[in-house]
């Protein structure tokens, strides 16, 4: 989004120069992200090839968190915020989506769903999981769900499932098919050979890789109360009939910034500043070592939702089956005031999965 001085306007906001922000992009800051990212995932692999538990332990903790910053990394490449030339940040976004799994849909297609995300205002439904799961034996039902209980992403996993075999059985996508089948391999090659040096390692991995999953679903979870929308259905009229004011309006009540910390803001930078989620939709360009400042001068009289990850521990815990069923829930009441205990939170809304129909 150009930062035009209608859109200052708009804004109303006179202690920043956003277009001076925009243009001061720091490739220094984007090129350390990408190269602790890379080099935490090799050296966390050699960490959980040790025989020493703790460094197993370090490992582990190590390898999550490149993860995660893969993902979020790959969210700055979908909003072409690093490189002026899209090439360059496609080829950034394709290693990162490599890092953390994703990489068998296309960085084009994620991207483009995202910006739909921000230009719609509607959280896509990547799959109909009440339908799904009504439609399932009771057996399968509450398999499914008590691994959700007990902490295991059951349906984020069936999600990447279903994407991984799409190409196989679904004719609109069967053009992905060899792509699919060469990734499938390299990877499979890849974890083989790990799984010949130590079974542990894999094991351990894997706990990485689904404390990974219970991260980016624990941010993504309490950032929007948008209406949500199959893939596929038209837009609601109440969505594209709008003033840009009105339209704003909707999108900055129904977005949150669940920072880790107001204090200590420089605990955001372990999440690369994602949780300043209201100052990324108000700037989607911005980058992400800005977004405090942007923040702090777009929302200086703090009038815009602040939610810290700590208050919604106990939510993600306390409504991490019941929101499968019953939807996000509220934040805020009949009197304008933040109630959190009736905010259940979102699933599967991750901008590294994409809505896939069987036609």
């Amino acid at each position: 989004m150009d930062v035009t001085s209608s859109n200052l306007k708009m804004l109303d906001r006179q202690t920043i120069d956003l277009n001076s922000l925009l243009r001061r992009k720091q490739l220094f800051w984007d090129s350390f992200a990408m190269l602790y990212t890379l080099g935490s995932y090799a050296g966390s692999i050699g960490l959980l090839l040790a025989e020493n538990c703790w460094l197993n332990a370090i490992g582990v903790v190590w390898l999550t968190h490149s993860l995660v910053l893969s993902a979020y990394l790959a969210h700055e490449f979908m909003h072409g915020i690093p490189f002026a030339d899209m090439k360059w940040n496609a080829l950034g976004g394709n290693i990162m989506l490599w890092l953390n799994g994703s990489c068998y849909i296309r960085f084009q297609e994620l991207m483009q769903m995202h910006i739909a995300h921000h230009v719609n205002r509607i959280d896509y439904c990547r799959f109909d999981i009440p339908g799904f799961l009504r439609s399932v034996p009771k057996g399968l039902r509450l398999l499914l769900l008590g691994l959700e209980w007990l902490y295991f992403p059951s349906l984020a996993f069936l999600l990447r499932i279903r994407l991984l075999f799409a190409s196989f059985l679904i004719p609109d996508r069967r053009h992905d098919l060899s792509r699919t089948i060469l990734i499938l391999l390299i990877r499979g090659s890849l974890f083989a050979v790990l799984a010949i040096l130590s079974v542990k390692a894999i094991l351990l991995y894997c706990v990485a890789y689904i404390s990974m999953i219970h991260i980016l679903r624990f941010v993504d979870a309490f950032q929007h109360t948008y209406d949500s929308l199959p893939v596929g259905e038209p837009i609601p009229e109440h969505h594209e009939n709008v003033s840009p004011e009105s339209a704003r309006c909707y999108e900055q009540a129904n977005t949150f910034s669940n920072v880790i910390s107001v204090r200590f803001p420089w605990l955001n930078l372990l999440l690369l500043n994602f949780g300043y989620h209201n100052a990324h939709h108000e700037v989607i360009k911005c980058p992400w070592y800005h977004l405090p400042a942007l923040n702090r001068a777009l929302y200086a009289d703090q009038s815009h939702h602040y939610i810290t990850l700590l208050e919604l521990v106990g939510n993600y815990h306390r409504f991490r089956v019941s929101r499968i069923l019953t939807g996000q829930g509220q934040v805020v009441n009949q009197d304008n005031n933040r109630q959190l205990s009736t905010f259940y939170g979102a699933i599967e809304v991750s901008f590294l999965v994409v809505p896939i129909r069987h036609n």
